[in-house]
């Protein structure tokens, strides 16, 4: 497989430096050298980002947050900094690794050798549809890049159409998998719900419709 890493660095020298090592190493690269770029080149291409943490206009620690947003994809971090409660709170932030500059080449390849190979096991974690991205281990929700507030019961219906995308799910199945033997749910329990996640999606993207109504039968989403 073809792995793509984005290169975040603004020294010129460095980023040709790192480009050429992953390029060698049969990596496609794709550089930018600020925050701000690097915001506008990261997409669902990008399978690895190596970040520095000096940057032009948005420094690193500002823009972790907001690259896994756009994609959630694992993030080296770069930087001469050696103070530990930085390491740490880079963590915190959203970062997978660090490697203190200089560094040495071997090292860094077989860091994101270690990293795209758990990238599979990440993959599986997330469910996805149009702009949709569900996390079932950190139990979150991004829509059109924006975090969704769900409840426990409206976080397992969304992750079961999410694991049945070409299906109608009748209300009896919906009963079954989230509300289990539980004698509170009804029909006007599960329309609510439905609704309240209908609308906490279209707070987040008006233009887009995710769920519909299969009527006298269940739902579905609206491929």
């Amino acid at each position: 497989m073809n792995y793509t890493i984005l290169v975040i660095e603004d020294d010129k020298n460095i980023n040709e430096m790192i480009t050429k090592l992953l390029t060698t190493n049969q990596y496609q690269v794709k550089s930018a050298y600020s925050g701000t770029e690097a915001l506008l080149v990261h997409n669902k291409n990008i399978d690895l980002i190596l970040l520095d943490l000096m940057l032009p206009g948005k420094n690193g620690e500002e823009i972790i947050k907001e690259l896994k947003q756009i994609h959630l994809v694992p993030v080296i971090v770069m930087s001469a900094i050696s103070d530990i409660e930085k390491k740490l709170n880079l963590f915190s932030l959203g970062a997978n690794d660090y490697i203190t500059k200089p560094f040495n080449n071997e090292e860094l390849l077989a860091r994101i050798k270690v990293w795209l190979s758990m990238k599979s096991h990440i993959e599986s974690d997330i469910l996805k549809f149009k702009d949709i991205e569900l996390s079932k281990s950190n139990y979150t929700v991004m829509c059109n890049h924006k975090k969704v507030n769900l409840t426990k019961k409206e976080f397992e219906l969304l992750e079961l159409f999410l694991e049945n995308q070409n299906q109608t799910l009748t209300k009896s199945r919906i009963f079954d998998c989230v509300w289990n033997d539980e004698n509170s749910a009804d029909d006007n329990t599960l329309n609510v719900h439905i609704s309240k996640i209908k609308n906490k999606l279209k707070e987040c993207n008006s233009q887009e419709e995710y769920i519909e109504t299969v009527w006298s039968i269940g739902y579905r989403l609206k491929i």
